[in-house]
């Protein structure tokens, strides 16, 4: 979101590493990661939650919307924080920037039952099959994630370009980063392995492709599959699968008009 609407002069990012430590989210000079914060000198994640309420006694996540004028934390809640980049912003954009809509008043209401099923099966769902603790959790958990792309598929199947038609919009950024981790990281390390997306899920498998390489500054340039993968073992097993070869697929699904609807 912050490279579709062009916040880079507003907003800057800052990594911390990709493993998860006994204290939680940390820095360190490794990948995209810097040995420290830049601003403050933190080396780890909740020492922003502390700075911002010294009494915080809940789970430090990311990604963490921080305000440097006052010093405290906007939001940690992705699917808040698209909406704010949405249109927070667009009295200071280029209007071709500003003009940018993923949340447009005519399809919020499908926007938000789609996001509602997507969160519960998909986005959320690789995770509860993952973590679950009984085959009985697992069994409730992966199958129903399995029928939901199924669904998504068969949603695409119709020729569409994006998961609502032909306009990129917030369901396609938050169904995105669970699909290009998913043949990588949960088939294998979440027990997510009925089906790969490159190989079950035609359709699907296409829209990631699309997104990933037609649009390389918004999709490709900001996910780092080696990154991902190496953490998400580190929190499950301490050794970092070798595979799929690839990791992403070759190849380009550029659409018709060679751009895409934003």
């Amino acid at each position: 979101m912050r490279k579709l609407k062009g916040l880079e002069e507003f907003i800057d990012v800052v990594w911390l590493h990709w493993a998860l430590g006994e204290k939680g989210w940390y820095f360190k000079e490794e990948d995209n990661s810097l040995a420290k914060d830049p601003y403050y000198g933190y080396t780890l994640l909740r020492e922003f939650y502390f700075k911002a309420d010294p009494g915080y006694d809940k789970r430090f996540t990311v990604p963490m919307l921080w305000d440097r004028k006052y010093e405290t934390i906007v939001n940690n809640e992705s699917s808040e924080i698209i909406r704010i980049f949405n249109t927070a912003f667009n009295d200071q954009l280029p209007p071709e920037k500003a003009g940018i809509d993923v949340y447009p008043e005519e399809l919020r209401t499908e926007i938000d039952e789609v996001n509602e099923w997507v969160y519960d099966k998909v986005n959320n769902g690789v995770y509860k099959t993952g973590f679950a603790a009984t085959q009985d959790a697992y069994d409730e958990n992966v199958y129903p994630l399995f029928e939901s792309l199924e669904r998504l598929d068969r949603r695409l199947s119709d020729g569409r370009e994006f998961i609502m038609g032909s306009k990129l919009t917030e369901v396609d950024i938050r169904l995105y980063p669970t699909i290009v981790r998913f043949d990588a990281a949960y088939f294998t390390l979440f027990r997510c392995n009925i089906k790969m997306i490159r190989y079950g899920y035609p359709y699907l498998h296409k829209w990631l492709l699309h997104l990933y390489y037609d649009f390389p500054e918004i999709f490709e340039g900001t996910t780092f599959l080696e990154q991902l993968k190496k953490g998400y073992a580190s929190t499950r097993i301490g050794i970092t699968p070798a595979g799929p070869i690839p990791l992403i697929m070759e190849g380009r699904q550029r659409c018709k008009s060679g751009r895409g609807n934003f």
